[in-house]
């Protein structure tokens, strides 16, 4: 009798766990369509829709001025806008202690390899931004083809329960390796090509136009991961040359801020691989003479930056190079024909 009890009971806590996983794999952002309900017509929420703001979040931290450049918005219902959401969203000063409970509850994307989820402390973290690179061969890609599979599993194995989407701009996306990474993790090829959103970037404006279409697709379903491989390639082939540099990085603030925006927004990871140049300040006989390309404007808008290079045979080492959180260490693992896996000796 006893014996029955303590089996109900051990039940009863198994289903309130995977309660509490499904509920750290939603995410709690609000439709625009609610705005309806608040006496704002259902032709100007179309217009912000057409703009890129899909949620009430979006309107909350988009700007009065970037507002009032959307057609057909004039600056009296931004202000209306503005005071409706201001109730709607969460914007003031609160305690240390509830940041921290947040951060407890943040779900990380296993990467594959134990020793990379050791040095991340978990995985890849979803809501910033996290930033790869290295030469090529060094295994970015790979990375980028793994976690599109990983972001679909269950929370408790590593995932986020999870759609993904990816920006290609280099040409090198894969699906029959993503058919072999899901056959690895056991979940079914079909289904995981099917809940990957891709998408071709052909220049620096069309890949700025994606990530309206991303925001698009993020509110309709649940989705956990956003890869952009590369983030800089294209904007470093459109503007060339020194008189055309500021207008780059300009033009790459406005990405990555765009970035930064819809990974708040939907909690999703955002997971970007950047090309390296060679360092002219370094000498040709030091350790690592090459440096990221996008100088500061990359560096302050990515939250953790993870450096990788070549080791031996198969073998890949990655470098924690800049992170709030995550001490400057680094960890091996290797490139397999199924995506990120253990190092082997």
């Amino acid at each position: 009798m006893m014996e029955a009890q303590m089996q109900e009971e051990d039940q009863h806590h198994d289903v309130e766990g995977q309660h509490e996983d499904e509920e750290m794999a939603t995410v709690n952002f609000q439709s625009l369509e609610i705005l309806q309900e608040h006496g704002i017509a259902a032709n100007d929420i179309q217009k912000l829709q057409n703009a890129g703001y899909h949620t009430v979040e979006s309107i909350a931290h988009a700007t009065v001025r970037k507002l009032s450049d959307v057609k057909g918005i004039s600056e009296a219902k931004v202000a209306k806008l503005k005071e409706i959401v201001k109730s709607m969203v969460a914007m003031d000063f609160r305690t240390a202690a509830d940041a921290l409970e947040d951060r407890k509850n943040l779900v990380t994307l296993t990467t594959g390899a134990v020793e990379i989820d050791k040095l991340l402390e978990g995985g890849i973290e979803t809501g910033s931004i996290t930033e790869v690179f290295g030469e090529f061969r060094t295994g970015k890609t790979q990375l980028c083809h793994t976690l599109c599979v990983t972001c679909q599993m269950a929370v408790t194995e590593g995932g986020a329960e999870g759609k993904a989407i990816y920006i290609d701009t280099e040409g090198s996306f894969r699906p029959q390796r993503l058919q072999a990474i899901a056959e690895r993790f056991g979940l079914d090829p079909t289904l995981a090509l099917e809940n990957v959103a891709y998408a071709r970037a052909h220049n620096s404006e069309h890949q700025m136009e994606l990530l309206k279409v991303a925001a698009a697709i993020m509110a309709q379903d649940r989705y956990a991961l956003l890869v952009v491989d590369s983030a800089t390639a294209l904007f470093r082939t459109d503007y060339t040359g020194r008189g055309e540099l500021s207008e780059r990085q300009m033009q790459m603030a406005q990405f990555l801020r765009q970035l930064t925006r819809l990974a708040e927004e939907f909690g999703v990871a955002v997971f970007i691989t950047n090309q390296v140049v060679a360092n002219p300040d370094g000498m040709s006989f030091a350790k690592d003479s090459t440096k990221p390309i996008g100088g500061n404007i990359v560096a302050h808008a990515c939250t953790t930056r993870l450096r990788l290079r070549k080791g031996r045979g198969n073998n890949r080492i990655m470098t924690v190079y800049d992170s709030p959180t995550l001490p400057e260490a680094d960890a091996q693992f290797a490139v397999s024909g199924a995506g990120v896996c253990d190092a082997t000796e």
